[in-house]
């Protein structure tokens, strides 16, 4: 966990709340975080995911890993260090949008467990639902695959700490859901998506 630095501060609550929140929008706020190797389909899963939740009216927002990198985390690199730091902010940057009812679609590698499990605990610290999706190809495939050229790259020795070649990846022990996505079709994988969070009362009103 971070160390807290600034001194003297504290949440400050305002008069609307989050349940008020979600009432407005007819659904509950929790973040989906779809992890696995590079190449196994995390993000072809949550823009999908996204464009069907907005079809039936719900809003939700993509946290993709190149997107928050050009941004946010461009000061951060992929030593383990700046990895775990990179997943800190991603997980409190997902409940701020969970609190303002969003359905938060977070799509990272997100290689250790450590780093995932903080994230989940800073979701139930809050009373926030976490769902885990894990996203499991075989390294085989998600190296055949290699929309990004990364595997390639990696294996010439042209990046070095790269997740499955010379860095691990640390699969869920117990996330909330499996896609194999080399054996499932993307319509499968988001079907299987829309019903746990049906299950668990996210899209109130679907």
């Amino acid at each position: 966990m971070t160390k807290q630095i600034a001194t003297n501060v504290h949440w400050h609550e305002g008069e609307v709340t989050r349940a008020d929140r979600n009432r407005l929008l007819d659904q509950k706020g929790a973040t989906i975080w779809f992890t696995g190797l590079s190449g196994s389909g995390k993000s072809t899963v949550a823009v999908a995911l996204e464009k069907v939740l907005t079809e039936r009216g719900k809003l939700a927002y993509r946290l993709d890993g190149d997107n928050v990198r050009l941004g946010i985390n461009k000061n951060l690199g992929f030593s383990a260090e700046d990895r775990a730091e990179n997943i800190r902010r991603i997980g409190e940057v997902a409940k701020l949008f969970v609190d303002a009812g969003v359905i938060v679609l977070s799509s990272f590698v997100s290689p250790y467990r450590a780093d995932r499990d903080l994230v989940r605990k800073l979701h139930a610290d809050a009373g926030m639902d976490f769902i885990e999706v894990f996203v499991d190809v075989p390294l085989e495939e998600a190296e055949r695959r290699d929309p990004k050229g990364l595997y390639k790259k990696a294996r010439a020795g042209e990046i070095k700490n790269f997740t499955g070649i010379d860095d691990p990846y640390e699969a869920p022990l117990n996330p909330e859901l499996v896609l194999p996505s080399h054996q499932m079709s993307l319509e499968a994988e988001v079907a299987a998506v829309l019903e746990i969070l049906e299950q668990r009362g996210v899209l109130r009103g679907a």
